[in-house]
């Protein structure tokens, strides 16, 4: 946001500030986000380049409108689900920790 903007928003009494001071998250609240994030945007990638959804669907015995929810970083999506999803691809635990290390 530019700083004219900031100052307009500012001086009719609107608080500026991030999506975690706003939502009260806490620093490690955070960082899961974030990494959920992450390995949304991973699987995403990796699919796109094998397989459709229907069929990365079909391997881990999930439905297509679940894996869209995964890549869209949907919070009903749990961790197992995209390491799951993400394994499926070919990603090993070493590209999946590298992900996770690459946060923050």
């Amino acid at each position: 946001m530019d700083q004219a903007k900031r100052e307009r928003l500012e001086s009719k009494s609107w608080q500026i500030g991030t999506v975690s001071d706003f939502l009260e998250l806490t620093p490690e609240e955070t960082m899961f986000v974030e990494i959920k994030l992450a390995l949304s945007q991973n699987l995403k990638d990796r699919r796109q380049k094998l397989m459709t959804q229907s069929e990365l669907a079909a391997k881990i015995s999930s439905s297509q409108p679940r894996i869209a929810k995964a890549e869209n970083g949907d919070a009903s999506v749990s961790i197992e689900l995209l390491i799951r999803a993400m394994l499926a691809t070919g990603a090993t635990p070493q590209d999946i920790g590298q992900v996770i290390a690459d946060v923050g």
